[in-house]
């Protein structure tokens, strides 16, 4: 079972489309692409029409899914975007910060991280070396 970490906390999955490989998307409809933390950068602009990504984090020291989400965003994709496995709480303020609407973890995790560890960090857009320099 997962359990969904957004701003507002905990909750449950309630993506009722597919989940299937960047390879096999099709041109429309209610789906999910996976994407693994190697994927290449160069195929990312081709995937920006999907409704929902999920991106895997194999380790919580594999930063590479941060980098994705942002090449994302950067190309102009404006769907649902997740991260799913290893992130921890400590890591919840950079996964929204680069892009990431929300992220799935397994129930194990989200027993030895309850939600209010996830919430003390939910408000990212503030608690950042950035904003304390703005002022």
């Amino acid at each position: 079972m997962s359990v969904i970490v957004t701003d507002n906390g905990f909750a449950t999955d309630d993506w009722t489309g597919g989940f299937i490989a960047r390879d096999d998307a099709p041109a429309n409809g209610d789906y999910c692409i996976d994407l693994a933390s190697d994927t290449a950068p160069e195929t990312l602009a081709q995937l920006t029409n999907a409704p929902m990504i999920r991106i895997d984090f194999p380790s919580f020291a594999d930063g590479r899914g941060f980098t994705l989400a942002a090449m994302l965003r950067r190309a102009g994709y404006q769907g649902r975007l997740r991260a799913k496995g290893h992130v921890i709480a400590d890591q919840y303020a950079m996964a929204r910060r680069s892009g990431f609407d929300e992220v799935e973890i397994d129930d194990a995790l989200a027993t030895r991280q309850p939600e209010d560890q996830w919430l003390f960090r939910a408000d990212w857009q503030n608690h950042n070396y950035q904003a304390r320099m703005r002022g």
